[in-house]
């Protein structure tokens, strides 16, 4: 210990994780530059296909509830499309929100490929579809058909608005309400109206998932193995487990987030053997910092508090 009483691990990791605050908080306003140009090395080629496949995927959504304005209107609804998602991709916080998105379908199909971890029918997941528990049981069922249809998704670079988080949806509209290519707000109005009118957040799929971390209770300790769990359970259960928001428990299993990750694994009550597992299986070149045995639990979780509100992740390579 040092003579103020913190460890040397603690300030290690506490460094790390402000270091790894700046990276998150530093692309945000760079992503809609990216967009708008060829590319750039700090975001790979997939994440930005991804991410422009999904902002015209959320604008045709909108664009599909606005009524045909017939003369006058934009030559066609491929450009009333464009006009949109141009317009959402000035959003930093919405781009960040697609962005966590992509790099979970991204680092989901890595691991299949890396790993064998199946990305809808994990082990843990086919235990629970077979529960003696009838509630966990269609439960389970449920989430896994929302995850299939996430997958399907990302594949097609498609991201449904019922699967945004409210605040998030809200400022999609709000965005999207703006749009200088909606000559009417009386029509922009009526679009929200009717997309606000079909969202559940229930039934999202982080919604199903959540419900169902809740329902293993004290056992969402096993979903903590990602080769057993699979990626979109081990997330939910890093996040119900550490009181984050899921995309930040998403975020942490990126590179460059080792010390997010550390820490997560370590305030979720994992040792130091189980947190070099997952290491190992996340990203076989990085290694979990040294000296995590002597990190408490509670020590872990303070330093996660302290840390900054992450943004988005730059390199997915």
């Amino acid at each position: 210990m040092t003579s103020a009483g913190v460890s040397p691990v603690e300030n290690v990791l506490r460094d790390e994780l402000a270091r790894a605050d700046r990276v998150l908080g530093s692309v945000a306003p760079v992503l809609a530059h990216l967009l708008a140009s060829s590319g750039h090395s700090m975001v790979s080629d997939a994440v930005l296909a991804r991410l422009r496949g999904m902002l015209n995927d959320v604008a045709a959504q909108f664009a599909a509830r606005l009524p045909d304005e017939g003369e006058g209107a934009l030559n066609s609804s491929a450009d009333q499309v464009d006009a949109l998602a141009k317009q959402l991709a000035t959003d930093a916080s919405l781009l960040g929100y697609l962005h966590t998105v992509a790099i979970e379908g991204l680092l989901t199909e890595r691991l299949e490929q890396r790993a064998s971890i199946d990305p809808i029918l994990s082990p843990l997941w086919q235990e629970l579809i077979a529960s003696t528990d009838p509630m966990i049981a269609e439960i389970a069922m449920q989430a896994l058909a929302a995850q299939s249809r996430f997958m399907q998704a990302q594949r097609r670079m498609q991201h449904p608005m019922g699967e945004m988080p409210p605040d998030t949806l809200e400022r999609a509209l709000e965005v999207l309400a703006r749009a200088p290519s909606i000559s009417n707000p009386a029509d922009a109005e009526r679009a929200i109206g009717l997309l606000k009118s079909d969202y559940d957040e229930a039934e999202s799929r982080a919604g199903q998932i959540a419900r169902l971390v809740t329902a293993m209770r004290g056992g969402t300790i096993v979903a903590l193995e990602l080769e057993h769990a699979g990626f979109a359970l081990f997330a939910s259960a890093l996040a119900d487990r550490t009181a984050q928001p899921r995309e930040r428990a998403v975020l942490a299993c990126h590179k460059r987030q080792g010390a997010r990750l550390a820490l997560s694994l370590r305030a979720a009550g994992l040792d130091t053997a189980a947190i070099e597992r997952q290491f190992l299986t996340l990203e076989p070149e990085e290694q979990a910092p040294y000296g995590l045995t002597n990190l408490s639990v509670e020590t872990a979780r303070a330093l996660l508090l302290q840390s900054g509100t992450p943004g988005v992740q730059p390199e997915l390579s």
